[in-house]
């Protein structure tokens, strides 16, 4: 994965059309000490030339380019930059376009109703190994998968992972869309403490993100529909 020569920076690319949300975010970004905006392009075409660099560490991308979709980006960085994490920034909230940039690439999900700060912060989960998601968005992902419901009989065959009471708890939370910092309040632990938990569960569910932890753990019938 691409790093700053300064330890710790993490390095950040944007393809935003929307010129006054990329300022406002470029300025969070320059004003964040752990952070360096590497890029700032604002269509599809120059995002996938952008690729062409040497990667960043985090690919910021809106959907919605006046050239085209912002999903032709986010296949293109997966092949090109493989260890790169991929974000979406985006006001379309569909499961259209959902699902298409999930399985596209992307591994976190922003509606534009977050603020420039909330995705920097976003940005650090996501560099973590997290995966930002918009509540709506986790939302929408469980509704799909419960409309794919296995029968109970199927359920119950299969052999369930046995999580801990408060691994279940940090599994109920993910599902609706709450980061590590608002989990760590609403449990009174770290957020380490959270992160440790957080990883137990995708070890056990053996899964790498939050989306496919939520729907394995469906699948399973950790969660109630």
């Amino acid at each position: 994965m691409a790093k700053d020569i300064r330890s710790g920076i993490i390095t950040v690319s944007i393809v935003e059309d929307d010129v006054a949300f990329q300022h406002a975010l470029g300025e969070a970004l320059r004003d964040a000490p752990d952070m360096q905006l590497r890029s700032e392009v604002s269509s599809r075409a120059e995002g996938i030339k952008m690729l062409q660099q040497e990667p960043s560490d985090i690919l910021l991308v809106d959907l919605g380019l006046p050239d085209g979709s912002g999903i032709d980006v986010i296949r293109a960085a997966t092949q090109r930059w493989p260890q790169c994490n991929i974000m979406v920034s985006t006001a379309f909230g569909d499961e259209l376009h959902v699902m298409q940039s999930l399985e596209a690439g992307a591994t976190g999900y922003l509606l534009k109703d977050s603020t420039p700060h909330s995705i920097v912060s976003e940005i650090r989960s996501l560099h973590q190994g997290g995966s930002p998601i918009s509540p709506l968005v986790a939302r929408q992902i469980l509704m799909r998968f419960r409309q794919q419901n296995t029968p109970a009989a199927d359920l119950q065959a299969k052999s369930r992972p046995v999580l801990s009471t408060r691994e279940q708890q940090v599994l109920d939370y993910i599902t609706k869309g709450f980061t590590s910092d608002e989990i760590a309040v609403l449990m009174s632990v770290s957020r380490h403490t959270v992160r440790t938990f957080i990883r137990r569960v995708y070890t056990k569910l053996a899964v790498r993100s939050k989306t496919e932890a939520i729907h394995e753990a469906f699948q399973q019938g950790l969660l109630n529909p």
